[in-house]
């Protein structure tokens, strides 16, 4: 099953985009091989709004969202899907302009790790007022968010769905544009997996995620994207069966058509995998599972 992916969608650097009744978008200027277009953030409601993930450290991005405000309106809350560099940093600017709380799930806890840094790294400066669970309401003037725990792609990633329009913001756990990196140490392939689960139960008409453009007909997505990691899993496992126990050598192999730029992230990808199932004990390996480890089928 080809996940659908949408990779063309008009946009304009700092330019406020009115996406829906309640929606309205403004993109950062940064652009990359994990951010695509640059990070998206999105004003929710009118009067006292919400703003979802306001990005990384940009003061011109800051000035953008503040331009998108009608005279009348103030930010009251700050969304923040995860706590990765692309999505959280700009948090405390605003706050200092706008006075707005912080809300998010609990950061997950940073652990020693020797293997490569994806770009966008973690925001460990990141101090939120508001801890928020699944299942948990925000409020506002004219909108209502309900979190939903997706963790996977972070351990602390959360999903806010807009009541009034069945809208989902998707963060990184879904993309339009391309599948989600899944990397270790807080990245976890069997919580991922069981997120995407959670979200094949609701009843999402569409997703918003924080780069690219939306996603229609979200629970065939949600299958696809399954149905592309169930591969990469059978693709590992082959490579096991070939005799391949490097995961740097199976990525050689699996990812030969992806830029080799890319290969250290796929290479934690990889690793998400060998954990995954190294914990439903279809694999084993000679120490903790790690990208130095040797694997082999059970």
């Amino acid at each position: 099953m080809a996940i659908p992916f949408v990779t063309e969608f008009e946009f304009e650097y700092g330019r406020c985009d009115r996406l829906s009744p309640l929606i309205r978008r403004v993109i950062c200027n940064n652009p990359g091989p994990f951010t695509f277009t640059g990070t998206g953030t999105y004003i929710i409601g009118t009067g006292n709004v919400a703003v979802i993930d306001p990005g990384p450290l940009d003061d011109a991005h800051l000035d953008g969202i503040l331009a998108a405000l009608e005279p009348d309106e103030n930010v009251s809350h700050i969304i923040i899907t995860h706590t990765h560099l692309d999505h959280s940093p700009l948090a405390m600017p605003l706050k200092a302009r706008t006075g707005a709380k912080i809300y998010s799930h609990a950061p997950g806890e940073t652990e020693t790790f020797d293997g490569p840094r994806l770009e966008e790294g973690t925001d460990e400066s990141f101090a939120p007022d508001h801890i928020v669970a699944h299942g948990d309401m925000i409020e506002g003037d004219d909108w209502t968010l309900e979190c939903v725990f997706t963790p996977g792609h972070m351990s602390g990633h959360m999903c806010f769905a807009l009541m009034q329009e069945k809208a989902l913001f998707s963060g990184d756990h879904v993309m339009g544009w391309s599948t989600t990196v899944i990397a270790p140490p807080d990245g976890d392939m069997t919580d991922y997996m069981a997120s995407l689960n959670v979200l094949l139960t609701r009843d999402d008409k569409v997703y918003w995620p924080t780069h690219g453009t939306c996603i229609e007909d979200p629970q065939d997505f949600v299958r696809a994207y399954i149905a592309h990691r169930r591969t990469r899993e059978a693709q590992v496992v082959e490579r096991l069966k070939a005799g391949d126990s490097d995961i740097r050598a199976m990525v050689e192999v699996m990812y030969a058509d992806v830029d080799k730029r890319l290969h250290p992230a796929a290479a934690l990808s990889v690793l998400a995998h060998m954990q995954d199932l190294t914990k439903r004990g279809l694999v084993s390996c000679d120490s903790q599972p790690g990208l130095d480890s040797s694997y082999r089928l059970n």
